[in-house]
């Protein structure tokens, strides 16, 4: 059994050469927000699901992303309300919210 039933990294990579990054589209507010989420459900620490920042994930293009292991699903978000989905259904329920699935062709 693993240590966490799911994990999630937040991309929250600031460049500083004007190209794409997370940070510019409120990434650490989304974690903020997810993080707080998983606490009120009881579901955070172990069997549950880990809440983590990251540094650049290289899908830059299509930011802010998170993404979601053991499954692997990359997601955008744009506001508190995608992230409450990602929570709800994903994290919780077990269920990829394909709305907010991150194209495999996005990259950097």
């Amino acid at each position: 059994m693993a240590y966490y039933e799911r994990h999630i990294f937040f991309c929250l990579n600031q460049r500083v050469n004007d190209e794409a990054s997370c940070a510019d589209h409120a990434a650490k507010a989304g974690f903020d927000h997810c993080k707080a989420r998983v606490a009120a459900a009881g579901r955070n620490g172990k069997g549950g699901v880990r809440v983590n920042k990251a540094g650049c994930l290289d899908r830059c293009a299509g930011g802010p992303v998170a993404v979601v292991y053991p499954e692997g699903t990359w997601y955008t978000f744009v506001d508190q309300g995608d992230i409450d989905e990602i929570v709800d259904r994903h994290l919780i329920g077990g269920e990829v919210v394909e709305r907010l699935e991150l194209p495999d062709d996005v990259g950097r």
